[in-house]
Protein backbone atom coordinates (compact mmCIF):
# COMPACT_ATOMS: atom_id res chain seq x y z
CA UNK A 1 0.00 0.00 0.00
CA UNK A 2 1.37 3.34 -1.10
CA UNK A 3 1.96 5.88 1.93
CA UNK A 4 0.73 8.87 2.36
CA UNK A 5 3.39 11.67 1.64
CA UNK A 6 4.26 14.06 4.89
CA UNK A 7 4.95 17.55 4.64
CA UNK A 8 8.28 16.55 6.23
CA UNK A 9 9.10 15.24 3.01
CA UNK A 10 7.55 18.13 0.99
CA UNK A 11 10.31 20.41 3.41
CA UNK A 12 13.25 18.04 2.84
CA UNK A 13 12.66 18.21 -0.98
CA UNK A 14 12.29 21.81 -1.14
CA UNK A 15 15.34 22.32 1.46
CA UNK A 16 12.74 24.73 3.52
CA UNK A 17 11.03 24.01 7.19
CA UNK A 18 7.66 22.18 8.33
CA UNK A 19 6.28 25.19 8.89
CA UNK A 20 7.34 27.28 5.57
CA UNK A 21 5.65 24.03 3.89
CA UNK A 22 2.66 24.52 6.13
CA UNK A 23 2.50 28.19 5.06
CA UNK A 24 2.70 27.88 1.44
CA UNK A 25 0.36 24.82 1.08
CA UNK A 26 -2.35 26.60 3.17
CA UNK A 27 -1.72 29.83 1.35
CA UNK A 28 -1.61 31.93 5.00
CA UNK A 29 -1.67 35.65 3.97
CA UNK A 30 1.20 37.83 5.10
CA UNK A 31 3.83 35.01 5.84
CA UNK A 32 6.14 37.10 3.68
CA UNK A 33 7.88 33.96 2.07
CA UNK A 34 9.35 34.74 -0.91
CA UNK A 35 8.08 34.06 -4.22
CA UNK A 36 11.05 31.31 -5.69
CA UNK A 37 10.54 29.43 -1.97
CA UNK A 38 6.67 29.11 -2.59
CA UNK A 39 7.71 28.07 -6.02
CA UNK A 40 10.28 25.46 -4.68
CA UNK A 41 7.35 24.08 -2.07
CA UNK A 42 4.78 23.86 -4.75
CA UNK A 43 6.89 21.72 -6.98
CA UNK A 44 8.55 19.68 -4.57
CA UNK A 45 4.83 18.95 -3.32
CA UNK A 46 3.53 18.45 -6.71
CA UNK A 47 6.94 16.08 -7.54
CA UNK A 48 5.66 13.66 -4.96
CA UNK A 49 2.01 14.11 -5.24
CA UNK A 50 1.08 15.30 -1.16
CA UNK A 51 -2.62 15.52 -0.29
CA UNK A 52 -2.90 17.56 2.64
CA UNK A 53 -4.56 16.02 5.19
CA UNK A 54 -7.73 17.55 6.02
CA UNK A 55 -7.96 17.03 9.66
CA UNK A 56 -4.60 19.55 9.40
CA UNK A 57 -6.13 21.64 6.97
CA UNK A 58 -9.17 22.29 9.13
CA UNK A 59 -6.72 22.83 12.25
CA UNK A 60 -4.86 25.47 10.12
CA UNK A 61 -7.82 27.42 8.44
CA UNK A 62 -10.78 26.72 11.43
CA UNK A 63 -13.34 25.74 8.61
CA UNK A 64 -14.06 21.86 8.36
CA UNK A 65 -15.24 22.28 4.40
CA UNK A 66 -18.60 21.05 5.29
CA UNK A 67 -21.84 22.27 4.73
CA UNK A 68 -25.10 21.19 7.17
CA UNK A 69 -28.40 20.02 5.53
CA UNK A 70 -31.37 19.74 7.90
CA UNK A 71 -34.40 18.32 7.04
CA UNK A 72 -36.72 19.29 9.42
CA UNK A 73 -38.99 15.76 9.42
CA UNK A 74 -36.85 12.72 8.72
CA UNK A 75 -40.08 11.26 7.18
CA UNK A 76 -39.35 13.48 3.71
CA UNK A 77 -36.91 11.09 2.87
CA UNK A 78 -38.65 8.11 3.12
CA UNK A 79 -41.88 9.25 1.27
CA UNK A 80 -41.25 12.64 -0.84
CA UNK A 81 -40.36 12.95 -3.89
CA UNK A 82 -39.41 16.53 -4.11
CA UNK A 83 -36.75 16.25 -1.65
CA UNK A 84 -34.50 13.78 -3.66
CA UNK A 85 -33.85 16.56 -6.47
CA UNK A 86 -33.04 19.24 -4.45
CA UNK A 87 -30.58 17.37 -2.23
CA UNK A 88 -29.22 16.23 -5.08
CA UNK A 89 -28.88 20.21 -6.47
CA UNK A 90 -27.56 21.14 -2.83
CA UNK A 91 -25.22 18.17 -3.51
CA UNK A 92 -23.36 18.72 -6.63
CA UNK A 93 -23.20 22.55 -6.22
CA UNK A 94 -21.47 22.40 -2.82
CA UNK A 95 -19.25 19.51 -4.45
CA UNK A 96 -18.58 22.33 -7.36
CA UNK A 97 -17.46 24.75 -4.62
CA UNK A 98 -15.51 22.60 -2.83
CA UNK A 99 -17.72 21.97 0.24
CA UNK A 100 -19.03 18.47 1.55
CA UNK A 101 -22.33 17.72 2.77
CA UNK A 102 -23.50 16.43 6.44
CA UNK A 103 -27.15 15.19 6.18
CA UNK A 104 -28.89 15.80 9.68
CA UNK A 105 -33.02 15.25 10.01
CA UNK A 106 -34.51 17.63 13.42
CA UNK A 107 -37.33 15.32 14.04
CA UNK A 108 -38.77 18.34 17.03
CA UNK A 109 -37.53 21.69 16.42
CA UNK A 110 -38.69 22.87 19.57
CA UNK A 111 -35.56 21.02 21.77
CA UNK A 112 -32.72 23.44 22.72
CA UNK A 113 -30.09 20.87 21.29
CA UNK A 114 -32.19 20.95 17.62
CA UNK A 115 -29.08 22.38 15.72
CA UNK A 116 -26.48 23.43 18.46
CA UNK A 117 -24.32 20.54 18.29
CA UNK A 118 -24.11 20.69 14.65
CA UNK A 119 -23.07 24.07 14.93
CA UNK A 120 -21.28 24.33 18.49
CA UNK A 121 -18.96 20.90 17.54
CA UNK A 122 -17.70 23.01 14.79
CA UNK A 123 -18.93 20.16 12.67
CA UNK A 124 -20.15 22.85 9.72
CA UNK A 125 -19.39 26.09 8.41
CA UNK A 126 -22.90 26.87 7.01
CA UNK A 127 -26.21 25.70 7.36
CA UNK A 128 -29.05 25.32 4.66
CA UNK A 129 -32.45 24.39 6.29
CA UNK A 130 -35.32 23.05 4.24
CA UNK A 131 -39.00 23.01 5.55
CA UNK A 132 -38.75 25.42 8.29
CA UNK A 133 -42.20 25.09 11.08
CA UNK A 134 -43.32 28.25 12.76
CA UNK A 135 -42.09 26.69 16.35
CA UNK A 136 -38.80 26.70 15.28
CA UNK A 137 -37.25 28.16 18.34
CA UNK A 138 -33.53 27.64 17.39
CA UNK A 139 -33.03 28.55 13.54
CA UNK A 140 -34.00 32.47 14.58
CA UNK A 141 -31.25 31.88 17.57
CA UNK A 142 -28.13 30.68 14.95
CA UNK A 143 -29.16 33.81 12.85
CA UNK A 144 -29.03 36.22 15.92
CA UNK A 145 -25.86 34.82 15.83
CA UNK A 146 -24.65 35.50 12.91
CA UNK A 147 -24.17 31.67 11.74
CA UNK A 148 -24.16 31.80 8.21
CA UNK A 149 -27.52 30.08 7.28
CA UNK A 150 -29.91 29.78 4.11
CA UNK A 151 -33.30 28.82 4.59
CA UNK A 152 -35.09 27.18 1.74
CA UNK A 153 -38.38 28.40 2.10
CA UNK A 154 -39.51 31.52 3.53
CA UNK A 155 -40.15 31.55 7.30
CA UNK A 156 -41.68 34.62 8.78
CA UNK A 157 -39.81 35.47 11.44
CA UNK A 158 -40.55 39.23 11.19
CA UNK A 159 -38.02 40.60 13.91
CA UNK A 160 -35.25 38.43 11.68
CA UNK A 161 -36.55 40.12 8.24
CA UNK A 162 -33.65 42.31 7.69
CA UNK A 163 -30.85 39.37 8.81
CA UNK A 164 -32.72 35.94 7.34
CA UNK A 165 -31.23 34.91 4.19
CA UNK A 166 -33.55 32.58 2.28
CA UNK A 167 -34.77 31.03 -0.88
CA UNK A 168 -38.43 30.73 -1.80
CA UNK A 169 -41.25 30.79 -4.39
CA UNK A 170 -43.98 32.77 -3.89
CA UNK A 171 -46.76 30.12 -2.75
CA UNK A 172 -49.53 31.73 -2.01
CA UNK A 173 -49.48 33.43 -4.86
CA UNK A 174 -48.98 30.00 -7.05
CA UNK A 175 -51.88 28.14 -5.48
CA UNK A 176 -54.28 31.28 -5.95
CA UNK A 177 -53.62 30.87 -9.61
CA UNK A 178 -53.90 27.46 -9.81
CA UNK A 179 -56.76 27.91 -8.30
CA UNK A 180 -58.14 30.83 -10.57
CA UNK A 181 -57.54 27.96 -13.02
CA UNK A 182 -59.94 25.60 -11.29
CA UNK A 183 -62.70 28.11 -10.59
CA UNK A 184 -62.40 29.33 -14.28
CA UNK A 185 -63.09 26.36 -15.31
CA UNK A 186 -66.36 26.07 -13.32
CA UNK A 187 -65.37 24.49 -10.13
CA UNK A 188 -67.25 25.93 -7.14
CA UNK A 189 -66.71 23.12 -4.53
CA UNK A 190 -63.33 22.41 -4.46
CA UNK A 191 -61.11 20.38 -2.01
CA UNK A 192 -57.97 21.04 -0.29
CA UNK A 193 -55.02 17.88 1.05
CA UNK A 194 -52.25 19.85 2.58
CA UNK A 195 -49.12 17.67 2.07
CA UNK A 196 -48.29 18.07 5.99
CA UNK A 197 -49.61 18.76 9.08
CA UNK A 198 -50.21 23.04 9.44
CA UNK A 199 -47.35 23.75 11.75
CA UNK A 200 -44.92 24.17 8.28
CA UNK A 201 -44.87 27.18 6.54
CA UNK A 202 -45.23 25.94 3.39
CA UNK A 203 -48.49 24.35 3.80
CA UNK A 204 -50.05 27.15 5.77
CA UNK A 205 -48.78 29.05 2.64
CA UNK A 206 -50.64 26.82 -0.03
CA UNK A 207 -53.49 26.97 2.50
CA UNK A 208 -53.80 30.60 2.93
CA UNK A 209 -53.72 30.82 -0.82
CA UNK A 210 -56.43 28.63 -1.08
CA UNK A 211 -58.46 30.17 0.84
CA UNK A 212 -57.90 33.34 -0.52
CA UNK A 213 -58.49 32.31 -4.29
CA UNK A 214 -61.94 31.31 -2.84
CA UNK A 215 -62.66 34.37 -0.93
CA UNK A 216 -61.97 36.49 -4.03
CA UNK A 217 -64.40 33.94 -6.34
CA UNK A 218 -67.43 34.71 -3.65
CA UNK A 219 -66.92 31.12 -2.88
CA UNK A 220 -67.54 29.33 0.44
CA UNK A 221 -64.70 28.28 2.36
CA UNK A 222 -65.66 24.58 3.56
CA UNK A 223 -63.87 23.46 6.34
CA UNK A 224 -65.13 19.86 5.55
CA UNK A 225 -63.22 19.91 2.14
CA UNK A 226 -60.06 20.75 3.92
CA UNK A 227 -57.64 17.42 5.14
CA UNK A 228 -54.36 17.13 6.35
CA UNK A 229 -51.98 14.26 4.36
CA UNK A 230 -48.38 14.06 6.00
CA UNK A 231 -46.13 13.68 3.35
CA UNK A 232 -47.08 10.36 1.87
CA UNK A 233 -49.09 9.21 -1.14
CA UNK A 234 -50.51 7.30 1.57
CA UNK A 235 -52.08 10.38 3.20
CA UNK A 236 -53.04 11.57 0.28
CA UNK A 237 -55.37 8.27 -0.09
CA UNK A 238 -56.66 8.27 3.22
CA UNK A 239 -57.15 12.63 3.07
CA UNK A 240 -58.83 12.08 -0.18
CA UNK A 241 -61.15 9.18 0.94
CA UNK A 242 -63.06 11.52 3.84
CA UNK A 243 -63.30 14.91 1.49
CA UNK A 244 -64.77 12.47 -0.88
CA UNK A 245 -67.67 11.86 1.01
CA UNK A 246 -68.95 15.68 0.82
CA UNK A 247 -68.99 15.82 -2.95
CA UNK A 248 -66.29 18.07 -4.09
CA UNK A 249 -65.51 18.43 -7.83
CA UNK A 250 -61.84 19.49 -7.82
CA UNK A 251 -59.11 19.17 -5.27
CA UNK A 252 -55.77 20.76 -5.23
CA UNK A 253 -53.60 18.72 -3.62
CA UNK A 254 -50.25 20.62 -1.41
CA UNK A 255 -47.96 18.58 -3.23
CA UNK A 256 -48.15 15.91 -6.10
CA UNK A 257 -46.71 12.99 -3.87
CA UNK A 258 -50.20 13.83 -2.42
CA UNK A 259 -51.86 14.23 -5.83
CA UNK A 260 -50.69 10.42 -6.15
CA UNK A 261 -52.71 9.00 -3.34
CA UNK A 262 -55.52 11.59 -4.26
CA UNK A 263 -55.90 10.00 -7.43
CA UNK A 264 -56.10 6.52 -6.17
CA UNK A 265 -58.36 6.97 -4.21
CA UNK A 266 -60.50 8.53 -6.86
CA UNK A 267 -60.03 5.59 -8.99
CA UNK A 268 -60.79 3.01 -6.39
CA UNK A 269 -64.10 5.27 -5.63
CA UNK A 270 -65.31 4.70 -9.30
CA UNK A 271 -64.63 7.72 -10.38
CA UNK A 272 -63.18 9.47 -13.38
CA UNK A 273 -60.41 12.00 -13.41
CA UNK A 274 -61.06 14.67 -14.50
CA UNK A 275 -64.81 14.42 -16.19
CA UNK A 276 -66.51 13.71 -11.98
CA UNK A 277 -63.25 15.22 -10.27
CA UNK A 278 -60.67 17.23 -11.35
CA UNK A 279 -57.12 17.27 -9.69
CA UNK A 280 -54.17 19.66 -9.49
CA UNK A 281 -51.31 19.19 -7.74
CA UNK A 282 -47.94 21.27 -6.97
CA UNK A 283 -43.84 21.00 -7.39
CA UNK A 284 -43.83 18.89 -10.82
CA UNK A 285 -41.73 15.97 -10.09
CA UNK A 286 -40.33 14.28 -12.70
CA UNK A 287 -43.42 11.05 -12.59
CA UNK A 288 -46.45 14.03 -12.71
CA UNK A 289 -46.85 13.72 -16.79
CA UNK A 290 -46.38 9.98 -17.01
CA UNK A 291 -49.58 9.37 -13.99
CA UNK A 292 -53.29 8.37 -15.48
CA UNK A 293 -54.30 11.27 -16.93
CA UNK A 294 -50.84 13.70 -16.79
CA UNK A 295 -51.48 15.79 -13.82
CA UNK A 296 -51.75 19.41 -14.12
CA UNK A 297 -49.85 21.02 -11.65
CA UNK A 298 -47.04 23.80 -10.38
CA UNK A 299 -43.81 24.03 -11.21
CA UNK A 300 -41.20 24.31 -8.89
CA UNK A 301 -37.27 24.38 -9.53
CA UNK A 302 -35.45 22.32 -6.65
CA UNK A 303 -32.97 22.42 -8.42
CA UNK A 304 -32.43 26.00 -8.93
CA UNK A 305 -33.40 25.91 -5.48
CA UNK A 306 -30.11 24.23 -4.68
CA UNK A 307 -28.47 26.18 -6.60
CA UNK A 308 -29.14 29.86 -5.25
CA UNK A 309 -29.13 28.21 -1.42
CA UNK A 310 -25.31 26.91 -1.90
CA UNK A 311 -24.41 30.43 -3.69
CA UNK A 312 -25.68 32.24 -1.04
CA UNK A 313 -24.65 30.20 1.75
CA UNK A 314 -21.07 30.30 0.07
CA UNK A 315 -20.36 34.05 0.08
CA UNK A 316 -21.85 34.03 3.77
CA UNK A 317 -19.47 31.65 4.37
CA UNK A 318 -16.60 33.78 3.58
CA UNK A 319 -17.89 36.63 5.54
CA UNK A 320 -19.19 38.33 2.34
CA UNK A 321 -22.05 41.12 3.20
CA UNK A 322 -25.02 40.61 0.93
CA UNK A 323 -26.67 43.15 -0.42
CA UNK A 324 -29.76 40.70 -1.65
CA UNK A 325 -30.92 38.56 1.38
CA UNK A 326 -33.25 36.78 -0.55
CA UNK A 327 -33.74 34.87 -3.74
CA UNK A 328 -37.47 34.01 -5.44
CA UNK A 329 -37.61 31.25 -7.60
CA UNK A 330 -40.46 31.65 -10.35
CA UNK A 331 -43.13 29.37 -10.74
CA UNK A 332 -45.43 28.16 -14.15
CA UNK A 333 -48.66 26.49 -14.14
CA UNK A 334 -48.04 23.36 -16.05
CA UNK A 335 -51.70 22.26 -17.67
CA UNK A 336 -52.30 18.15 -18.60
CA UNK A 337 -55.28 16.06 -18.38
CA UNK A 338 -55.75 15.73 -15.04
CA UNK A 339 -57.48 19.23 -14.68
CA UNK A 340 -60.50 18.87 -17.63
CA UNK A 341 -58.64 21.75 -19.53
CA UNK A 342 -57.25 21.15 -22.64
CA UNK A 343 -53.28 21.58 -23.08
CA UNK A 344 -51.68 24.40 -25.22
CA UNK A 345 -49.91 22.67 -28.11
CA UNK A 346 -46.21 23.31 -26.75
CA UNK A 347 -47.50 21.69 -23.41
CA UNK A 348 -48.94 18.95 -25.21
CA UNK A 349 -45.92 18.29 -27.61
CA UNK A 350 -43.44 19.16 -24.55
CA UNK A 351 -45.39 18.76 -21.34
CA UNK A 352 -47.33 15.40 -22.31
Amino acid sequence: MKMRVTSQQVALRAGVSRTTVSFVLNNIQNSNIPEITRAKVLRAAEELGYVPNAAAKMLVSGKTQTIGIVVSHAQHLAVDAFIPQLLYSLSQHSQEAGYNLLLETVLDVSQPDAYLELVQGHHIDGLVVVNTRSDDSQLPELVRRKFPVVVLGFPRWTALQDELHYVATDTVRATKEIMRHLIDLGHKRIAHITFSPEVYYATEDRHQGYRQALEEANLEYRKNLVAYGNYSAESGFIAMQKVLKHKPTAVFAGNDTIAIGAMAAIHQAGLRIPQDIAVVGYDDIPTAPYLTPPLTTVRVSALEHGQKAIGILEKLMRGEELAQKSIDCETKLIVRQSCGAKPNAQESRVER
